[in-house]
């Protein structure tokens, strides 16, 4: 698996587009939020801003660029030749998704702790930990869903974007609006509860076994999204 992951990581940052794709732009994104955290605040909360600072390192920066990768190293027949070694499909996976997943990592606990500097920390750093590591994991489930419809990383570009818009704008729909109103609605959506579970540990007021029940639905996607993987990821001895 690690030889893998030194690979795939090598490769990134010889791929500009790929660099741009998982790195510049997310991050350049969250610097804005960050920057102008009084006037989201006012829109949302600081909870609201931490959202979408982990929704926009998980869609962009990790979520797109593994369903780009996935594609192209099937379509090159990369994969093909990874399987006549003797690592198995679960090693090879994961020293495929390994860098981007790390650099993922990076980026939110960058942009997270530079929130806390500026505008005052979480109010549950651990709970904060659980909401960021559970919406990375359904991600990775539906970076593998995605990657079994996906033929090419031309075609990746596609494919992407309705998942990619779609969680960040239900990530910006619970941090305005709440859950007060369509409560199971914007929980059982992609990224809903685990929106609403990062605003809790950020700013607080909410019990903790309250939040943590909200894990349910983000990890009901984590099934979901893994069992489509195991039917359309096709490991097509021929390809």
């Amino acid at each position: 698996m690690l030889p893998i992951a030194a690979s795939e990581l090598i490769q990134i940052f010889r791929n500009r587009l790929v660099l741009i794709t998982s790195f510049i732009i997310p991050v350049a994104i969250c610097v804005f939020f960050v920057r102008q955290h009084e006037t989201f605040a006012t829109i949302g909360s600081l909870g609201y801003i931490a959202a979408i600072v982990v929704f926009t390192a998980a869609a962009f920066g990790f979520y797109a660029t593994a369903v780009t990768t996935l594609a192209s190293r099937r379509q090159n027949l990369f994969l093909k030749r990874l399987r006549s070694t003797a690592a198995d499909d679960v090693s090879i996976l994961a020293g495929l998704l390994l860098p981007v997943l790390v650099l993922a990592l990076v980026q939110v606990t960058a942009i997270l702790t530079a929130l806390a500097v500026v505008a005052g920390g979480p109010a549950n750093v651990v709970l904060l930990v659980v909401a960021v590591l559970t919406t990375l994991a359904m991600m990775i489930g539906l970076a593998l869903a995605t990657a079994g419809l996906t033929n090419s990383p031309e075609h990746a570009q596609v494919t992407t974007l309705p998942v990619t818009l779609g969680v960040i704008a239900v990530a910006t729909w619970v941090g305005i609006s709440g859950t007060e109103d369509l409560t199971l609605l914007k929980r059982v959506l992609p990224g809903g509860a685990a929106t609403e579970l990062t605003m809790n540990a950020w700013n607080g007021g909410v019990a903790v076994t309250e939040s943590l029940a909200l894990l349910a639905p983000t990890l009901g996607w984590v099934v979901v999204a893994v069992a489509l993987a195991t039917r359309l990821f096709r490991w097509d001895p021929r390809r």
